[in-house]
């Protein structure tokens, strides 16, 4: 499918009913809209039976970003990676840091800067940034944007990187699988009442969705923000490790961050360092390779270890890697290959 012209866009994944309504089947929601209406997202359209885009081209956000921010620690460490955005979310997160974008007001006018793929790619050239971050927001909602920039970003010998909630259908993500690089992926908790009140999702899409990323060939690194109270027990932690090992394999990352009040859930309070240690261990225990803390720099948690001689090969503090002792990939002390992206 060739680049659209700003002005001219129609979804893709979409099919028209017979009632003038249609059935939106980029992401797991299957959203069916009536004329002149808007899907869960607040940024695809139903007009007069056919299904439009709102956001091709439309960047609310736009920064040069450490990529340990995304967080990846196994793709490009200690690069910058641009980062950009379009409004719009399929989820509803009372917990959400960027509602101020994500959360499309209905029928609201869409704000945001005018680009087009090329002057993207072009942007994160000139900067020398070897990859592009679709992020802030969920990517998956700007599908035509992402996957039109993607294929240019490829072309110019940029990698392209999702930061998502998981939850795109199979079909798109088949679409865009070829020109994507790695995810990072929220699995936000291990229940379906978590995810139903919490977020307003579903897990068991979301793991669907993993899988799906992973039979792809896609580098995968997962988050969990742990909120005190709503997805901290010792079982939910186990059962996403568990999770990680047996459907995605002890190289995958998981980084566990630490919560701080926010949006519409201001009742918890930060999560204690000592949860996320645990969730660490807990990991580490299961057989992950990989655990990260996040959001407590300096706590001790962000540093990669060679899984098989436990030496520091990859140095952090914050978004920032002190030191990357890694020789081609892998450790220098003992040999032993240290799984991810270009390292």
């Amino acid at each position: 499918m060739s680049a659209p012209d700003l002005t001219i866009t129609e979804a893709m994944f979409y099919h028209p009913l017979s009632d003038g309504t249609v059935r939106c089947e980029l992401c797991r929601m299957g959203c069916r809209i009536g004329p002149g209406e808007r899907g869960r997202c607040g940024v695809r359209e139903n007009q007069g039976g056919v299904l439009v885009s709102l956001v091709y081209g439309r960047l609310c956000a736009e920064h040069l970003d450490p990529i340990e921010k995304k967080p990846l620690f196994h793709v490009l460490p200690g690069s910058l990676t641009y980062s950009l955005a379009a409004p719009g979310c399929n989820f509803r997160c009372r917990h959400c840091q960027n509602y101020a974008i994500s959360q499309v007001p209905a029928r609201a006018a869409i704000q945001g800067a005018v680009r087009r793929p090329e002057e993207v790619v072009a942007r994160a050239t000139a900067h020398r940034c070897p990859s592009l971050s679709y992020t802030y927001t969920e990517p998956t909602v700007a599908f035509e944007f992402a996957l039109h920039t993607a294929r240019l970003a490829r072309q110019a010998g940029l990698k392209n990187i999702f930061v998502t909630n998981g939850y795109i259908s199979p079909e798109p993500l088949t679409a865009i699988a070829p020109v994507l690089d790695a995810a990072n992926i929220d699995l936000k908790g291990f229940s379906e009442p978590f995810y139903r009140e919490v977020v307003g999702a579903k897990l068991s899409a979301v793991l669907d969705t993993i899988i799906d990323y992973r039979r792809h060939g896609i580098w995968i690194e997962l988050t969990t923000l742990i909120i005190p109270g709503l997805n901290d027990s010792e079982a939910e932690l186990k059962g996403i490790a568990s999770f990680i090992v047996n459907h995605l394999g002890a190289d995958t990352p998981w980084h566990v961050s630490q919560f701080y009040p926010t949006y519409q859930l201001t009742d918890r309070p930060r999560t204690p360092v000592a949860t996320l240690r645990l969730a660490r261990d807990l990991g580490l225990a299961a057989g992950l390779r990989y655990v990260y803390e996040g959001n407590v720099p300096g706590a001790g948690g962000e540093d990669t270890r060679c899984p098989a001689c436990a030496a520091t090969v990859i140095a952090r503090r914050g978004f920032t890697v002190l030191e990357n002792r890694l020789r081609q990939g892998h450790c220098p002390d003992c040999g032993a290959e240290i799984a991810g992206v270009g390292l």
